[in-house]
């Protein structure tokens, strides 16, 4: 199984925002499309990083109330994201979730941005995967 499967399921719907956007734009994007992460892009498409619900909170934390949520993306984002490519395991992306305690991850092809995986889209898949090899085994058993 790789990161593909996930997004024919799925689709490749990205909910996306530029750098200079604050964290209000972040928050009424995440609150309309009920997603835990916007991408941060140029105007080109090319990827420049990710903001979280857990970015917004931390941002909340550091910065005054009043002040906080006019906060430019591009100086809150995480720039160094992982990311995925269609071809990508989801085993290498459980790993990658895992070692780097983060819960989505971009996928890109050629440069440019193809799609988002979370860590309840794994899930859901690897839910499916066992639920299938326990009717094959009660097939098998039957049988």
């Amino acid at each position: 199984m790789n990161v593909d499967t996930i997004l024919q399921t799925k689709g490749t719907a990205v909910y996306t925002l530029g750098e200079s956007h604050t964290l209000a734009d972040a928050v009424a994007l995440l609150n309309t499309h009920n997603v835990g992460a916007v991408v941060v892009v140029s105007s080109s498409g090319t990827v420049l990083g990710i903001v979280s619900e857990r970015d917004i909170v931390r941002q909340l934390g550091k910065a005054s109330p009043g002040t906080a949520l006019t906060i430019p993306l591009g100086t809150v984002m995480t720039r160094d994201i992982i990311v995925a490519r269609r071809t990508t395991s989801i085993a290498e992306v459980m790993e990658g979730m895992t070692r780097s305690r983060i819960r989505h991850m971009p996928v890109v092809e050629s440069d440019r941005l193809a799609g988002i995986i979370s860590i309840g889209d794994v899930v859901k898949l690897k839910i499916e995967e066992v639920e299938h090899e326990a009717e094959a085994m009660r097939e098998y058993i039957a049988s």
